[in-house]
């Protein structure tokens, strides 16, 4: 039977399933034929995703040096930071060997403090960025090209300020997109071309201010509509009409505002939506779910299976509270990962049997290690034999028992960033007095000093973007909303140029902070469906306004 379970941070009760505690069970060691039980766990689902994102740090970038050759760098590190912080050449190398850092185990000593000395010793990689082409400001990220400011993306090609990417080409301010090309400010959509600002589209195309449509094109302010062409405001309209519309808003900011706020007004008119979307999935609960089975709370993700607690990636199988993977099995409480059978870490890929370690690659059954290559047997960096390892790691793991470290990801305190560095800042947002008070780090922001001509509100600029001159790239730009300064990039001016786009009037952090609020919560209500009255769970809470129907009424409304 289930059992209610009181959250030791945020004091809010939650509940511990039967199929959790088999996964535990599941998932725990067995040493010289003892299985090292991993108890279930001391935080909320909520807290327990807070603290993985706590360690991530995605969008805020600094220039600085490399403490191994001097050369400039741009890390997620600032500069003040505790760590030894490496270029990325450097930190690839064989020139070194993290092993000379490794140090035998203190059992008067926790666990977490001798990590967290071995973390501050042991060099680091300035961001994770594999394989850039012409993408040096990307952030964990593989195989981009020409691309600026996107993070957690891979295999983009000239695609700029994005998060959540795979396999896009001439994109802009987007957000989960995969498969599309020339789209700007879209949100969760999936093989659309020419397509701006839409949320929640697949297949659509030559568009601009759609939600929730399928195989639509050539169409205008729409809601809810399957394969339709040149339809405006959820009717059906003319070819004509479409393109004297998308010729009036060329370019124009005027314009851009004025459809806007059609779109919003139409939003609130239509104001019927689906409980959850969960694309050829099969028993899920959650969110933006696809072709995934088995899932229990997830919040976009692909591709996965007999998973629970879990956002943002593809591929798992038999995964509980794992965050930010592509091609994982039998993981539990980790963040960043690629690989089989880890417990409680953090940037690791293509390894296996890891336990606590952080930036470790290609390597099997090590404990408590940090960037470690190819290695095999080893605690805290300390080459051990098979033998001297399984003896020595019961005794670690009774150790972490007492200390009431054992079962538990690492707590915020160890994260190598400021909490408001980190993405845990935007999913779950504190002030600065909160964080200290909570013992967590704050960093000051700071703005880069920038060699431009001249600075200019950005509600100054001109209406038209044909009107704008070329020298707007030396000028630094004054967010409407924040007042931080931006500036456009080439690349990017000629995006909207050919796109027939306005010049951006925010900052693109403040850009990307709205395009989130557009998303729902990852949290699970319960609800009944407006129509036929079934019982269902899905992330809009009971007192909003939409009329929210569980999927074979919403399909109904919508074919």
């Amino acid at each position: 039977m289930p059992r209610n379970a009181i959250c030791k941070l945020s004091g809010i009760p939650f509940e511990i399933r039967d199929e959790d505690l088999l996964f535990y069970e599941k998932i725990s060691p067995i040493i010289r034929g003892k299985k090292e039980v991993i108890p279930p766990p001391v935080l909320c689902p909520e807290e327990r995703e807070r603290r993985r994102l706590a360690f991530r740090n995605e969008r805020i970038l600094y220039r600085r040096k490399s403490n191994l050759s001097g050369a400039e760098i741009i890390s997620f590190f600032h500069t003040d930071t505790p760590f030894v912080v490496y270029s990325h050449k450097e930190w690839w190398s064989d020139d070194w060997d993290a092993l000379t850092y490794g140090r035998a185990f203190d059992f008067t000593c926790s666990f977490f403090s001798q990590f967290q000395n071995l973390q501050r010793a042991v060099p680091r990689a300035p961001l994770v960025n594999n394989n850039a082409v012409n993408a040096e400001f990307c952030n964990f990220s593989d195989d981009n090209k020409n691309c600026y400011l996107i993070t957690s993306a891979n295999y983009n090609e000239d695609s700029y300020f994005g998060f959540c990417a795979v396999k896009n080409r001439n994109a802009v301010d987007f957000l989960w997109c995969t498969d599309c090309e020339l789209v700007y400010e879209c949100i969760d959509c999936r093989k659309c071309y020419d397509l701006k600002y839409a949320q929640d589209c697949d297949d659509c195309h030559g568009s601009a201010y759609l939600a929730d449509c399928r195989g639509v094109s050539d169409s205008l302010l729409c809601i809810g509509i399957r394969q339709k062409k040149n339809w405006l405001l959820n009717k059906p309209s003319s070819a004509e009409e479409i393109a004297r519309l998308k010729n009036e808003m060329r370019g124009s900011e005027t314009k851009r505002r004025e459809m806007a706020q059609k779109f919003e007004d139409l939003k609130r008119a239509h104001a019927i939506r689906i409980a959850a979307t969960a694309i050829g999935c099969e028993n899920v609960t959650g969110n933006n779910l696809f072709d995934s089975r088995n899932i229990h709370r997830g919040f976009d993700v692909y591709s996965s299976r007999d998973c629970a607690y879990l956002h943002d990636g593809l591929g798992a199988t038999d995964c509980f509270d794992v965050s930010f993977f592509d091609g994982t099995e039998l993981c539990y409480e980790s963040t960043s990962l690629m690989g089989y059978g880890y417990r409680f870490t953090m940037y690791c890929r293509d390894s296996r049997d890891l336990f606590y370690c952080d930036s470790c690659h290609s390597c099997e059954d090590c404990f408590g290690c940090v960037g470690l290559r190819r290695k095999k047997y080893c605690i805290l960096n300390r080459q051990y034999s098979q033998h001297e390892y399984e003896m020595i790691l019961p005794k670690i793991i009774d150790h972490m028992r007492k200390t009431n470290e054992w079962g538990e990801f690492f707590p915020i305190d160890l994260s190598p960033f400021a909490y408001n560095e980190t993405l845990a800042q935007e999913y779950f947002p504190l002030a600065n007095n909160e964080i200290i008070s909570r013992g967590w780090k704050w960093h000051e922001p700071s703005e880069e000093n920038q060699t431009m001509h001249r600075t200019i509100p950005a509600s100054k600029l001109p209406d038209l973007t044909d009107t704008i001159p070329n020298d707007i790239l030396n000028w630094a730009l004054e967010c409407e909303a924040t007042k931080r300064p931006y500036k456009i990039i080439r690349q990017e001016l000629e995006f909207y140029r050919n796109m027939g786009l306005p010049i951006p009037h925010l900052h693109p952090n403040e850009r990307h902070r709205r395009r989130l609020v557009l998303r729902n919560p990852r949290k699970l209500w319960k609800r009944n469906c407006a129509k036929c009255s079934k019982e269902m769970q899905t992330t809009y809470a009971p007192g909003r306004e939409e009329s929210v129907l569980c999927e074979t009424c919403y399909l109904k409304e919508v074919y």
